[in-house]
């Protein structure tokens, strides 16, 4: 059966059962899908001149994966025959540890490429996920979505981003 495409967990992620998930929606055999892409998003150390101690993540897990299906549409609407696959983890993250993690299956790579990128780029626009970084001496906030859904112009961008 494998994995599903789109989740909101505090498990740790990985990549693999994306990738099997994504390539298998084509044709059914992971052979067919000509090109498999991947994003795997890490807690890094550093981030505005401070270091990172930890992440925490939380998230409206309904509409979260309703965003992500919804991005994965759009992807398939751009680039006919891709097929997306988004996980993210919420709770308290290390250094190092994945966030985020996206596979995009297509016949041709560019457009499989294309897809993943602009998977990260809709999730920060419009999936309801929050991060608060902790470092040394404080605490903030990151500003998580603020795009509407519909907004055509966030939308674009995300795909000039994509595209660039």
């Amino acid at each position: 059966m494998g994995a599903p495409a789109f989740v909101v967990t505090t498990d740790p992620l990985e990549l693999e059962p994306l990738i099997d998930a994504v390539a298998r929606r084509l044709e059914g055999a992971p052979a067919s899908a000509g090109a498999v892409t991947s994003f795997l998003g890490t807690v890094r150390n550093e981030n505005r001149g401070r270091r990172v101690e930890r992440l925490e993540y939380e998230a409206y897990e309904p509409l979260a994966v309703k965003s992500f299906e919804r991005i994965a549409a759009e992807a398939a609407e751009r680039w006919p025959d891709t097929h997306v696959a988004v996980h993210h983890r919420t709770g308290a993250l290390a250094i190092g540890e994945a966030s985020v993690a996206i596979a995009a299956a297509s016949p041709h790579r560019a457009d499989a490429f294309a897809a993943c990128r602009y998977a990260i780029e809709r999730i920060k626009q419009i999936a309801p996920i929050w991060k608060h970084e902790f470092f040394e001496g404080g605490d903030v906030w990151i500003e998580g979505a603020t795009a509407d859904p519909d907004d055509e112009e966030a939308r674009t961008r995300a795909l000039q981003a994509a595209c660039a």
